[in-house]
Formats: C-alpha cells, sequence, structure tokens
C-alpha cells in the first residue's frame, strides 16, 4: 500500500472524547456505548501511534496490494480486488485497547499511557477473508512457521519505523478462531480512523494485534520484533515503577495476548422511592471475556454494600463466542448517594478480581466496576 499523505487526516467523530491529537485518540462514553449491541462507527474508538490518512480508503482497489512474505522471499502479492474474490467470512467480535480504564489504574499510582476511561472497547461485525484461506493460496503449511507477523508500513509511528505484531500459528490457521483480514466493519468497508482499506482482526486477543491498515504478513520462527511487540503491552511486576527499571525487562516478560475477564458499570439512574431517603438504581453496564479457555461471560452481578451482598443482572445481549455481554438490573431500597460494583463470572467459574493489580503501562485493568449516584 501507498505511503499516506499527512495532510488528509480525516473527520472524526463528534460523538468521542478527545484524549490526543498528535497522535489522534479518543473514546467515546461508556453510557453511549451499552445504548448498542453492535457500535456504530460514530461510537467506535480511534487509537492510534501515529497519523491517520484518508487517502489510503480512496485508493482504486487494484492500487491495494497485500504482500505475504517469509524472511526475504515474497510469497504472494495481492491486490484488494483479489482478497475480495475469496468467500467473505464474518465474525462478531468485541475489540478492546489494553489500556482501557488506565485512569482509575492511575489513580492508584502514576502510570505511562494514554489516561483512558472505560469507553476504548467497541463490539462490530467484521467482514474479510479468513486468514488461514490466504495462507493456503499462499502454499504455506501450518507447520512450516510458529508466528504470522502483521505489519503497516503506510503510516508514520512513535516508537517505530512501522507498527507491528504477531500472533502464534496455531491461532492465524484454526478453523474456529476466526482470524480475518478485514475490509468491513458493521457491514460497511472500513473507514481510515478504523484501519482501512485492510484491518487484523483477532478475536480474543487485545487490540494492539489488530494491526490497522496492514500491508504485509511475515511468517516467522520468531514474534515480531517490532517495538509494539516486544517493548509495549507487556504486563511488569508492580514494584517496576519506572522506566529505567522497566528497560531491562521487557524482554523477560511475555507480550500480552487475551485481556482478563471484566465488567464496567455505565450509567446509574436513582429513582426516589416513598421514602426520601432510599432509591431504586437502575444499573447498565458491559462485560468482557478473559482467556479463551473461560469461555464468555456466563453472568454479572452488582453489590451496593461493598460485596456482602450480590444481586444478578439480566443479560440483554450477547452473540457468539467473542461478543460483549450488555446487562441491566434494578436495586431497590438503597442509601440516597453511594457506590454500585458490578463483577463478571465466565463459563468455568473464573470471578472478576475485586482488586486491580497496578503495573507501570497501566494494562488490563481489571478490578470491580463502580458506579456512583
Amino acid at each position: 500500500m501507498t505511503h499516506m499523505n499527512y495532510n488528509d487526516e480525516p473527520q472524526h467523530s463528534d460523538q468521542l472524547v478527545v484524549q490526543g491529537t498528535e497522535p489522534f485518540n479518543a473514546e467515546p462514553p461508556a453510557a453511549a456505548l451499552v445504548e448498542f449491541d453492535i457500535t456504530p462507527e460514530d461510537l467506535v474508538y480511534c487509537r492510534n501511534h501515529g497519523p491517520v490518512c484518508q487517502s489510503l480508503c480512496d485508493l482504486p482497489d487494484e492500487s491495494c496490494v497485500l504482500t505475504v512474505k517469509c524472511g526475504d522471499s515474497t510469497l504472494l502479492h495481492i491486490s484488494m480486488r483479489d482478497l475480495r474474490s475469496f468467500p467473505k467470512a464474518e465474525v462478531i467480535a468485541v475489540l478492546q485497547c489494553a489500556g482501557n480504564r488506565r485512569k482509575e489504574m492511575g489513580a492508584i499510582k502514576p502510570v505511562n499511557g494514554v489516561a483512558w476511561a472505560d469507553g476504548v472497547v467497541a463490539n462490530c461485525k467484521w467482514g474479510g477473508v479468513r486468514l488461514c484461506e490466504l495462507l493456503k493460496r499462499a502454499g504455506v503449511q501450518a507447520n512450516d512457521y510458529r508466528h504470522v507477523c502483521f505489519a503497516s508500513h503506510a503510516t508514520l509511528c512513535q516508537d517505530d519505523t512501522y507498527y507491528g505484531a504477531s500472533i502464534p500459528m496455531k491461532q492465524a490457521m484454526s478453523p474456529e478462531d476466526y482470524v480475518l483480514l478485514a475490509y468491513e466493519m458493521n457491514g460497511e468497508s472500513l473507514s481510515a480512523d478504523h484501519g482501512g482499506p485492510l484491518r487484523a482482526v483477532v478475536p480474543g486477543y487485545l487490540g494492539a494485534r489488530w494491526v490497522k491498515w496492514v500491508d504485509t504478513v511475515v511468517l516467522s520462527t520468531e514474534e515480531s520484533p517490532n517495538y509494539y511487540q516486544q517493548r509495549d503491552y507487556k504486563i511488569l511486576p508492580p514494584e517496576v515503577d519506572s522506566k529505567a527499571a522497566a528497560f531491562p525487562l521487557w524482554s523477560k516478560y511475555p507480550s500480552m495476548t487475551a485481556l482478563p475477564l471484566n465488567s464496567v458499570v455505565a450509567s446509574v439512574t436513582a429513582t426516589p422511592m416513598s421514602s426520601c431517603s432510599l432509591f431504586s438504581i437502575y444499573v447498565k453496564g458491559y462485560a468482557l471475556p478473559g482467556e479463551p479457555s473461560g469461555g464468555n461471560v456466563s453472568a454479572v452481578e452488582v453489590s451496593v454494600d461493598d460485596g456482602a451482598i450480590w444481586t444478578p443482572a439480566t443479560i440483554t445481549y450477547q452473540q457468539g463466542k467473542w461478543s460483549w455481554t450488555l446487562w441491566e438490573v434494578v436495586v431497590d431500597k438503597v442509601p440516597r448517594t453511594g457506590k454500585v460494583y458490578s463483577r463478571a463470572k465466565d463459563e468455568v467459574g473464573n470471578v472478576q478480581n475485586r482488586e486491580g493489580v497496578w503495573n507501570l503501562r497501566g494494562v488490563a485493568f481489571n478490578a470491580w466496576g463502580v458506579g456512583r449516584w
């Protein structure tokens, strides 16, 4: 794909809270998110490590070419036009940034990164080419390599000469995991803001591995050497509290894959009861699955008394293995002001942690969700 013209950044949605302009980073309010089962385009967060450019999506299909390589050997050049000739696969999967809820972790102790609230998540229907089908076209066998590396050279990048990430080959070739090279989101062509014309979709993995504007796929015996795979998006021990202390440790800790089981209280509406000192509260939120071995969310509960008693919430939406879960609940006879907590459970019985573990990069925060009224 052609390098972008940095003077034609697209018009971003005005429904997002801007967290940074160079590069552009923005998220919607969680209260708006939970009003939709499938996240509409205007409420899909924007996470960038470099400029966004509309001209990529304006190129004709024959000018957008994906390269599949092994080392210095090119296995396949394929245009967007030819990619569209493959049978289209679709999957509903939640995309979430590793830094979702970082602002909450930063309130415990300062962290490095964008101070995201709880809106860096989107549940969408993705359409495109199954990666396993593309690799078969390139003559790749499942046992030939250990990793599939995605790369985007189309834009400048904050910390490296390009943006890259990788996933294990077994994930890429799995018939159940629906790893896609996607050109559609919610039935429409991907916009530049969200990785168009082509992005990786890796259900169950954090968004850092869903490389946007992908132009190169490299088969390798090693993980991607890119900064964002090797020196970012890793969970370091809580005693590592400075960049200097972290420097020699990055290579000693694994790259993140899945994010932990999580839930968020997105909105609380309080209505006075007959006694002016008591309220009925209507609570809405979302929950997110953790490690794939745990399955999707099976239940969400809320508590207004610091976890002494839990009230089951009603699940109002869940679609398949990889989607988010929307939930709501009414709790009566609660005090005039206070807090409501949420916790999620998955299909094998894992329960969301009460406390999140602090780490320098502020990633994977999954303490009980909390709302106030």
